[in-house]
């Protein structure tokens, strides 16, 4: 390929990882909202969070995208450019997935915890932000990371607005060449590089808050050899 397709390539990759992030952190903060509603103590909080999961977990993310840039403008007057298009409508979507796994590690937390924050006189806030997520938040890390790469390759819909994403620019290459193989085998390995880059960056998050709670590698080997230690002493 020629500089200047490749130029076209380098900022299809920029617009994804721009929608990515963006889109990312939306589905992060609606994630973890609606999650925690979903164990909230009042029936009408679980009942609207549960509803929105279940709207926007049973809809396409190819057919939400169509409606937010074309639909939206005319119901409501609001034109929203593609890049905060896309990431309204995919933030939106994979955040209802994502609150499914901030319920189901809330709700894994040992209750003796939850006990003993009720009997130091916590309120139910405190309760969640010192001692609920604390531990629940590294057993999210894994699925929060298989939910993050397939919000990278549901970038790939944004196309259908005319987007200049790496899909799309992928087009426009293969077109201006004729050249799909080539192509598409650049674009599948820049999709594996940026996902197999977000695994490791999980990976490493996951390590750092179990180490932060005691749960780390380290932390485990020093309570074996405690516990060894114990054992000897006792024998």
């Amino acid at each position: 390929m020629t500089s200047g397709l490749w130029e076209l390539v380098l900022k299809g990759v920029w617009t994804t990882v721009q929608l990515l992030v963006l889109s990312a952190l939306l589905a992060t903060v609606v994630a973890f909202v609606v999650g925690i509603a979903r164990t909230h103590r009042l029936w009408i909080v679980r009942f609207l969070a549960g509803f929105y999961t279940e709207v926007f977990r049973g809809t396409s993310a190819l057919v939400m995208i169509f409606w937010v840039f074309f639909v939206l403008p005319v119901a409501f007057g609001w034109q929203l450019v593609p890049l905060w298009a896309g990431t309204l409508a995919l933030g939106l979507t994979y955040g209802a997935y994502g609150t499914e796994i901030v319920r189901g590690a809330l709700n894994a937390v040992d209750p003796a915890q939850q006990e003993g924050g009720v009997a130091l006189s916590f309120t139910p806030w405190q309760r969640m932000r010192l001692i609920l997520l604390p531990q629940a938040v590294p057993e999210m890390i894994p699925s929060f990371c298989n939910l993050l790469i397939e919000l990278l390759k549901g970038t790939a819909l944004v196309s259908v607005m005319g987007m200049g994403d790496l899909t799309f620019s992928a087009n426009l290459v293969r077109l201006a060449l004729q050249q799909s193989a080539e192509i598409y085998t650049y674009i599948l390995l820049i999709y594996f590089v940026i996902a197999f880059t977000l695994t490791r960056l999980m990976r490493g998050l996951e390590k750092k808050l179990k180490a932060g709670i005691g749960k780390g590698p380290a932390s485990t080997e020093s309570q074996r050899v405690q516990t060894a230690g114990v054992g000897g002493g006792v024998a």
